[in-house]
């Protein structure tokens, strides 16, 4: 990955939906030449997925604490956090806590539907949840 790579994820972190001919001005590369980059980025993992974060004042969002018990390795229980819907981010993390995730959903129903099913999962010891009350943009 070069630095114009680097640029065309930036640029798609900000706005996922602009178009290749606005990323090509923008980097001095052709359409095709940034499709392909694209491409290459989403083959190899560079990019993992394109998606939709939805505003705050939409839904709820909690960020929630993992204690693992020692004899489960912390990827294990990652990796079987991935696919919970409701999961945007999974940190492995030291301190008191192994694992902190953060948590978006349609409603605190939904958020709590999430967390059983999270400690639902084999190795979990115990958890805490934060629900967020207030979300700042580090862009203002």
């Amino acid at each position: 990955m070069d630095d114009i790579d680097e640029k065309i994820i930036t640029i798609l972190k900000e706005n996922g939906r602009t178009s290749y001919t606005d990323i090509g001005e923008k980097t001095g590369l052709s359409e095709g030449a940034v499709r392909r980059r694209v491409s290459t980025l989403l083959k190899t993992g560079a990019i993992k997925k394109f998606t939709i974060q939805i505003g705050f004042e939409k839904g709820a969002k909690a960020i929630l604490l993992l204690s693992l018990k020692p004899s489960v390795p912390t990827s294990k229980i990652s990796e079987a956090l991935i696919d919970i819907e409701g999961v945007e981010g999974i940190h492995e993390v030291t301190g008191e806590y192994d694992i902190a995730i953060f948590l978006h959903a349609s409603n605190i129903k939904e958020i709590n539907r999430c967390i059983e099913e999270v400690r639902g999962i084999d190795g979990v010891m115990s958890t805490n949840t934060m629900m967020v009350l207030r979300e700042w943009d580090s862009k203002h």
